[in-house]
């Protein structure tokens, strides 16, 4: 597989959450990042990339289900989980092209 092809699947890889929900969206990305952040660098750069967004979205889900104790939470977890579909596609789309992605908002954990 080419550098192209490990990009978009660092953020493909996100979609593991409809197979192991709760941790799956971090757990995909993570694997193709550890497997070839050494061998390409865009790879280096798109994993933790798709792995800050992944952990950012799961704190976003984190309060979101605490919240729905008044009932905005239900809301904002289908906002949070289609947002998070959306960015997905978008990235893939991107990076399958040979450009970077950046997602529009994230929270800067792994540098």
């Amino acid at each position: 597989m080419t550098e192209k092809n490990w990009m978009t699947l660092c953020h493909l890889s996100a979609l593991a959450m409809f197979i192991i929900p709760g941790i799956g969206n971090i757990i995909g990305p993570l694997v193709v990042w550890l497997l070839k952040k050494d061998e390409f660098p865009a790879v280096d750069t798109e994993g933790k990339e798709a792995l800050n967004f992944q952990i950012t979205v799961t704190i976003a889900l984190l309060v979101s289900w605490i919240l729905s104790l008044v009932l905005i939470g239900f809301v904002l977890i289908a906002i949070v989980g289609l947002a998070n579909i959306v960015f997905i596609v978008l990235a893939a789309i991107e990076t399958s092209n040979g450009r970077p992605y950046r997602y529009p908002f994230k929270l800067d954990l792994i540098k």
